[in-house]
């Protein structure tokens, strides 16, 4: 240290003791600066600057956690409750014990059913890798259904699917039916029956489902090009100006849209392919791409045909 940090550096000593080398104690219980030689109170109502928690754990070392885990917005109540820790008995198996009785003892049924919906909601939309924010607005949904017992007479896993059929909507993120049954294992017309039966109780807002919101999706699984994507969208949007194609739903049109404008740049894709990508039947994709392919002049518009230098009507399949 310099001279000048010297003379400017504060030091506190004992007045009586004048050692150099003070042994100042900090009593924090008292709230006192004390000599520790003499016992001579050097100051009072001093701040304790030490971490506020405390810690009961077998461990040693400082426990960070003092408040608890976050309260849970899905959950009634005031989540205050106490919880017993499984470990910490050396192995006995004591604390897992007492920890279930205790678990069974305290938690509602209603809030253990909340519970168990919410982590496998949470486990399947993982699986799929779908946003958290579809995640929670599924668990919403749960939790209207939990609250109104509207789940009486229907297959909880029924119900799980068609909240996350209905989140993907409502997030303008849709999924089909196909997608939904993949992931959750339950029948389509289970899914189905149960997905009517919720938005007419819950008055939910379900959305519409377009070619658009299904058509990236689709080119990205079957590994198509971004021109392909967008040859794709523009031919969707001009068969839906077509009479001859009304009653086909928004999937087989993109279906058949993506058959043709994949054939139409030479990087051509099956049926069978597009069918188990979008799950629509391959006689339905061949029926619906031949009503386009007959209106193939009012479809292939300049602007389609100029997008890529390799597109050519040539390349099309004839029905």
């Amino acid at each position: 240290m310099s001279g000048t940090d010297e003379r400017y550096s504060v030091k506190l000593i004992c007045r009586n003791c004048r050692d150099p080398i003070p042994n100042i104690i900090e009593d924090f219980a008292s709230g006192d600066l004390v000599c520790g030689d003499c016992g001579l109170v050097l100051g009072d109502r001093i701040i304790d600057t030490r971490s506020e928690w405390r810690t009961f754990a077998n461990d040693e070392g400082d426990d960070p956690s003092r408040v608890g885990n976050a309260a849970n917005p899905f959950l009634d109540g005031a989540q205050l409750d106490t919880v017993i820790a499984r470990g910490g008995d050396k192995g006995s198996g004591l604390a897992k014990d007492l920890n279930r009785t205790h678990g069974r003892t305290t938690a509602q049924r209603h809030e253990r059913n909340l519970v168990q919906a919410y982590k496998e909601i949470s486990a399947l939309c993982d699986a799929y890798d779908i946003p958290k924010t579809i995640v929670d607005i599924a668990k919403q949904l749960y939790k209207k259904v939990e609250d109104e017992q509207l789940q009486r007479g229907k297959s909880n896993d029924a119900i799980i699917a068609a909240c996350i059929f209905l989140a993907c909507r409502q997030d303008n993120a849709p999924r089909t039916f196909k997608e939904i049954c993949a992931l959750t294992k339950v029948d389509r017309k289970d899914i189905g029956r149960t997905f009517k039966f919720l938005k007419s109780k819950l008055g939910a807002n379900t959305g519409t489902t377009s070619s658009n919101d299904l058509i990236a999706r689709f080119c990205s699984n079957l590994n198509l090009s971004q021109e392909t994507w967008r040859i794709t969208k523009l031919l969707t949007e001009k068969a839906k100006e077509m009479e001859h194609i009304s009653g086909k739903s928004p999937l087989s049109i993109a279906s058949a849209c993506i058959y043709m404008a994949s054939h139409l740049i030479g990087d051509g894709r099956d049926a069978k392919a597009i069918s188990d990508i979008a799950g629509v039947g391959e006689a339905t994709i061949k029926s619906t791409y031949k009503i386009i392919y007959a209106n193939r002049k009012e479809l292939l518009t300049p602007a389609i045909m100029d997008r890529n230098p390799k597109a050519s009507e040539s390349n099309l399949i004839v029905p």
